[in-house]
């Protein structure tokens, strides 16, 4: 089935598009788009009307497509000046649902976010007083974390899931829940005495690592 509702990143709000909305509706895309634009100030009343630029991808070519991301209050709004079909009943249903599904883990997400910035602040004294403390230990015990519950390195993920302030503002819930739980491990190693190859190699599910004394 055809995503309906779109999320870049969890820092961002959900959308649909006008394909989705004429896939689903089984109305034209070009009827969609227009009344888009016939209704662009009553859109507009619930934020900015935002939109992409998309080429062509066939070999023929042809003009480049705006597709608008209409953001949850402006496609329940639009859906409201279809005929009630159905097939549009139908969607109507679903889409709302979507929206709310992702609604909802959004703020799963900013809550797990909250909830992790002590844990962060801890590992960050941890860090300071690790007796193999060296600069920039803390942005590669970060790298590794964000790593060790995507399989990404940071330049990777943000390559595939879009560019944020921080690599944590890419992770689903569930990674954030792996990355807490691996930040409290990682904690536990140093102030163990771990090296940094020790807690790589722990993190990476190693069953054996190398003695304590190794550098």
């Amino acid at each position: 089935m055809q995503e309906l509702v779109f999320l870049q990143s969890l820092q961002d709000d959900p959308y649909t598009t006008p394909e989705v909305i004429a896939e689903h509706t089984g109305i034209e895309y070009r009827s969609i788009s227009d009344l888009i634009r016939r209704n662009k100030s009553e859109l507009e009343f619930f934020g900015v009307l935002r939109f992409e630029i998309v080429k062509p991808t066939n070999e023929k070519g042809g003009r480049p497509k705006k597709i608008y991301h209409l953001n949850e209050q402006q496609a329940t709004t639009l859906i409201t000046f279809l005929d009630n079909t159905p097939q549009v009943k139908t969607f109507k249903v679903a889409l709302v649902a979507e929206f709310f599904k992702l609604r909802d883990e959004k703020a799963k997400w900013q809550l797990q976010r909250l909830s992790e910035k002590p844990i962060k602040r801890e590992l960050q004294d941890a860090i300071k007083n690790w007796k193999y403390y060296a600069p920039h230990m803390y942005s590669n015990i970060n790298a590794l974390l964000v790593k060790s519950v995507t399989g990404l390195d940071v330049k990777k993920l943000k390559n595939k899931r879009g560019n944020a302030k921080t690599a944590l503002d890419l992770l689903t819930v569930e990674e954030q829940e792996r990355y807490e739980q691996n930040e409290r491990k990682t904690i536990a190693y140093i102030e163990a005495g771990f090296t940094y190859k020790q807690i790589k190699a722990l993190l990476n599910g190693a069953k054996m690592f190398v003695a304590i004394d190794e550098k």
